[in-house]
């Protein structure tokens, strides 16, 4: 999954909807092989000649989906490469754990759920998000908010 992204961001694109079902695997032969699909949401995040990245921007609206969306995305910032591997993380994780602490969160209207959805990312101590992972697998997700974190229960593996 890495290395496709790198691959995407070597061509001077994001893609702002890393999620599980934008992986597929190949068949038969090619079984060993993870594909990345689904590039309507993919943006240019630099010039391809002149790698001038695009203008920091602020205010968007949240593009992707929202259990897999970084932080920043959330916050309305404009989406860079760090986003996708934030987004990336949180797939690994659900992977290994089968459920994110922000799955579930109902709201509505779509803007209520998001901000809730954000509030516990931004909430959730990484400790917590990574418990039961190897420690060498916990990965370094950046947080706005380190310090007086609410603990909330996580449901078991």
């Amino acid at each position: 999954m890495l290395d496709l992204v790198e691959f995407l961001h070597g061509r001077s694109f994001i893609h702002r909807d890393i999620k599980p079902d934008n992986f597929v695997v190949g068949l038969g032969e090619a079984a060993d092989t993870v594909h990345m699909i689904d590039f309507g949401l993919a943006k240019r995040y630099r010039d391809p000649t002149t790698k001038i990245h695009i203008p920091y921007r602020d205010n968007r609206s949240l593009i992707g989906t929202a259990r897999y969306a970084s932080i920043n995305a959330h916050i309305g910032l404009e989406q860079g490469r760090r986003d996708d591997i934030e987004s990336i993380i949180y797939v690994l994780i659900y992977f290994v754990r089968g459920v994110l602490p922000w799955q579930g969160i109902h709201g509505c209207p779509k803007k209520e759920r998001y901000d809730k959805i954000m509030d516990c990312k931004m909430t959730t101590p990484v400790e917590l998000l990574c418990d039961k992972l190897p420690r060498k697998a916990s990965p370094p997700i950046p947080r706005r908010v380190r310090h007086d974190a609410l603990l909330r229960p996580f449901p078991p593996i």
